[in-house]
């Protein structure tokens, strides 16, 4: 008797799915484990696994059908049976079993939602922020006279990682790529030509066209919540500077010494083992408002759990997720760095589970990559709380009296004013700020 592979629930408000991508065509045999398609809930992109063997007679929805929960989507034919036949009718109806979310602390929070509200870009001049793109697409941060050598070597900066703020490749990592056999072929103008970012321009004359884009399962949602937090939680922000030069010198000298074990430590590890730690003084900024009950109360959680913001690339179908670093203050930066890599590759890639996503306690949103000086962010409910950080950027800084150029890193913090008041804010960001300038004490 041909399965009939109905829509599943992934996710506990999931009433509709998006057929992102099939993996497989009619006429193809699969077997348990096999991906079927990318299923675009209400909160993630999760793949759909085949959990019977045998041949794939109809597919019933096609690439970008939006499917109730429960409605066919695939008929396999079992072995032995006539797949033409199979594909005229249904069958046995099965699907994957509900996703069961994990009842942790805060678990509103796996729903994706953090955005931010505004933004401005740091002064520049000429092509200092070094932004180019690589052959896939992505964006590449690298200094000028970065850009300057690789181009005079044919080299490929998306082969290089930048030890610079952000990220960002500078002199050093392209003479090292260099002697370490890098070069790609001769210099020469021509060389340079090719190094320069493509900056396609419009024909004389073009005009942009009306168009009507149909929000995705996870955009609606991410509007959704994001208009329920503007509206229901009372925000504000307080934003502190704080000297990055000790720092990046410490993960220089880190990762040289890490290098052939495979470890590449960001700053965006640091800061996450920062806000972690702190939280053992400021414990309502890892708090959450409770209505729920008879009694209007606020919860301090136990767990210090960190929801790191990824962006999704527009192939996934674009959007935000949050996965969670699960009691990130027992993690050293090692933990911290390898568990985020994994977890924003999964993102991107695979697409994470609820599980992935649950719990956040706290959330982190980073633009400093992308050359962002300040901006603030929309609180990821149910959070007291979300940190929005910039680039460490290289400006002037008056320190002890003199005049000189410093790395400096801004971080605002947007808090719901009915669990912490201004005061606390300032206080948990000054603590966290503190490690930051003092980063030895970071790695016991």
């Amino acid at each position: 008797m041909p399965i009939t592979v109905t829509m599943p629930r992934l996710s506990d408000t999931m009433e509709v799915g998006t057929v992102i991508q099939w993996h497989v065509k009619e006429g193809d045999t699969v077997s348990p484990g096999d991906v079927l398609a990318d299923i675009e809930t209400d909160k993630a992109t999760m793949e759909l696994e085949a959990f019977d063997e045998g041949t794939v007679a109809r597919l019933a929805a096609k690439q970008g059908d939006a499917v109730n929960v429960g409605d066919p989507i695939v008929i396999i034919a079992e072995e032995g049976e006539d797949v033409a036949e199979a594909a005229k009718g249904g069958g046995e109806a099965k699907s994957e079993p509900k996703a069961e979310s994990k009842q942790a602390e805060g678990s509103e929070s796996s729903k994706a939602s953090t955005s931010t509200a505004t933004a401005s870009a740091p002064a520049s001049n000429g092509s200092s922020n070094g932004s180019t793109s690589n052959g896939d697409g992505g964006r590449i941060f690298a200094s000028p006279l970065a850009k300057k050598i690789a181009g005079e070597h044919n080299f490929d900066l998306s082969r290089v990682d930048g030890t610079g703020p952000s990220g960002r490749i500078v002199k050093k990592d392209v003479e090292q790529a260099l002697k370490s056999g890098g070069s790609m072929g001769s210099g020469g103008k021509a060389a340079r030509e090719s190094a320069r970012p493509a900056v396609e321009l419009p024909p004389m004359g073009a005009a942009l066209e009306d168009n009507t884009v149909t929000l995705s399962n996870m955009r609606g949602t991410i509007a959704k919540r994001l208009v329920q937090s503007k509206q229901t939680i009372p925000h504000y922000q307080v934003t502190v500077e704080a000297d990055m030069d000790a720092l990046l010198d410490l993960r220089e000298q880190l990762n040289e010494q890490l290098e052939a074990q495979g470890v590449k430590l960001t700053v965006n590890d640091f800061l996450v083992r920062a806000c972690a730690l702190a939280m053992h003084q400021h414990p309502f900024v890892n708090s959450s408002w409770d209505d729920s009950g008879k009694q209007v109360a606020i919860r301090q959680h136990g767990a210090v759990n960190i929801g790191v913001a990824v962006a999704l690339p527009e192939e996934r179908g674009g959007g935000l997720v949050v996965p969670v670093l699960r009691d990130t203050d027992r993690m050293g930066l090692r933990t911290i760095s390898s568990e985020t890599r994994r977890l924003a590759k999964k993102a991107r890639e695979k697409g994470l589970s609820v599980e992935d996503m649950d719990g956040s306690t706290f959330t982190i949103s980073n633009l400093g990559m992308f050359g962002v000086a300040h901006f603030t962010a929309i609180i990821n409910p149910p959070n007291a709380c979300i940190l929005a950080v910039g680039a460490a950027r290289e400006i002037p800084v008056v320190r002890d009296g003199q005049l000189m150029i410093g790395s400096v890193m801004s971080m605002t913090m947007s808090s719901d004013h009915r669990i912490v008041d201004g005061a606390m804010a300032a206080q948990y960001l000054n603590t966290v700020k503190g490690m930051l300038e003092a980063p030895a004490t970071l790695l016991v």
